[in-house]
């Protein structure tokens, strides 16, 4: 659904005074815009109006969407927010500059080999499975130390935080608690987690990355 201008800015800064009413003045976290199906007409007055973070799921999409525009304008950031095949490692490392969603051990060895081959250093989230859900992807909870202290010293692969989907039809607030205390654990700096439905909640227990698609962009294209 094709948006107004002005309604993509408004969506956008009532997101960000929502947030800013929660009064978390120790930290401001980093919002993603989630752009995957919206052509790039639709996006271009909110890179315009000074957004930098964007998120797609495939890579062949962000390819073809973002080339151009950040080669032009290599200050926005793009995250890869959907699930990574390993012999996509090579293509998704030319364009995204984070990972949200490493999820086992051969991804981690590909990224960092092709890391090596285009000389260019990326930024991981390891994704967790917080709900245990045999339909989602992601790392055990009783396994993420192991798992995060393996890729880190063995690969050694750039984790710099944890990413969860919490189950669609429960409260979220202690998936997102559970998974700021892996955090803690693990050492790490940052949460991606809270999407538009919960990303004051995910505010509330410490996410650092929101990954916000309707409540910014509008309701999704379908193609």
């Amino acid at each position: 659904m094709h948006q107004s201008v002005k309604n993509i800015i408004d969506l956008n800064d009532n997101v960000k005074q929502n947030i800013k009413e929660l009064k978390y003045e120790d930290y401001n976290p980093k919002i993603i815009a989630v752009s995957k199906t919206f052509k790039m007409e639709d996006i271009m007055p909110l890179i315009d109006y000074g957004h930098q973070d964007f998120g797609e799921n495939k890579v062949q999409e962000a390819f073809s969407k973002w080339k151009e525009v950040k080669s032009n304008k290599n200050h926005l950031k793009l995250h890869m927010i959907g699930k990574l095949q390993t012999n996509k490692v090579k293509a998704a490392l030319n364009i995204f500059d984070y990972i949200h969603s490493v999820d086992n051990y051969k991804l981690g060895e590909k990224i960092v080999k092709y890391e090596k081959e285009l000389n260019k250093k990326i930024k991981t989230f390891v994704q967790v499975n917080v709900g245990e859900e045999s339909q989602k992807s992601g790392i055990n909870p009783k396994n993420v130390n192991q798992f995060v202290n393996h890729c880190r010293d063995s690969l050694p692969l750039n984790i710099i935080g944890l990413m969860c989907l919490p189950p669609i039809n429960d409260n979220p607030e202690k998936y997102f608690l559970h998974l700021n205390k892996l955090r803690n654990q693990t050492d790490l700096r940052h949460l991606s987690m809270g999407m538009s439905n919960d990303y004051q909640t995910a505010t509330k227990c410490g996410s650092t990355f929101l990954r916000i698609g309707s409540k910014i962009l509008g309701e999704r294209n379908t193609y």
